[in-house]
């Protein structure tokens, strides 16, 4: 009986600035790179850890790097082991935060595309499907399964896995403890 190859995954963060005043979500705009693997899709801020960063050091680095803020309080809200994901199948385990709090104000742009805020309603209803919400903020495929997780009640982070083939998902299971 073949054995699978072990998951050496590239590790990623992902984080959601949340500001519940207003009720709105800090996004980027994939759209300053022509060869971005993310070009046109919205999404959180972070990216990949880097030797010798834990994943809190790695999500503060991030965040300073694409929006000049530093993280004052975050909340971890789950985890994901993306089999296949990248470009060349490479395999991503990201780390899901939600931010409530920091300091400073983003930049209208960074090197990776646009900045800006969202409410969170939109957000929420183009996970849903809703067509004109879906086109104003185009976002991964996959990310309409975990996105209303970051925002819901539940305070136990969720611990998922989503297989990826040929650029989509191809299932996507979860549990929460």
């Amino acid at each position: 009986m073949a054995t699978a190859p072990p998951f050496r995954p590239i590790v990623g963060t992902l984080v959601y600035l949340w500001d519940r005043v207003d009720d709105l979500v800090l996004l980027v705009r994939r759209d300053a790179r022509p060869d971005d693997d993310h070009l046109g899709k919205v999404n959180g801020l972070g990216g990949r850890l880097e030797s010798g960063e834990d994943v809190v050091a790695c999500l503060r680095r991030e965040v300073d790097e694409e929006a000049g803020l530093t993280l004052d309080e975050l909340r971890l809200r789950g985890t994901i082991s993306w089999p296949g994901f990248g470009p060349d199948g490479a395999d991503w385990l990201g780390f899901v935060f939600v931010a409530e709090a920091w300091t400073g104000t983003p930049p209208a742009h960074n090197a990776e595309g646009t900045l800006f805020w969202a409410p969170r309603r939109r957000l929420l209803a183009a996970c849903e499907g809703d067509d004109s919400a879906a086109a104003e903020l185009p976002m991964w495929e996959g990310d309409r399964h975990f996105v209303p997780l970051v925002f819901d009640d539940d305070p136990r982070p969720f611990w998922g896995v989503m297989p990826y083939t040929d650029g989509r998902p191809t299932d996507w299971r979860y549990e929460r403890l």
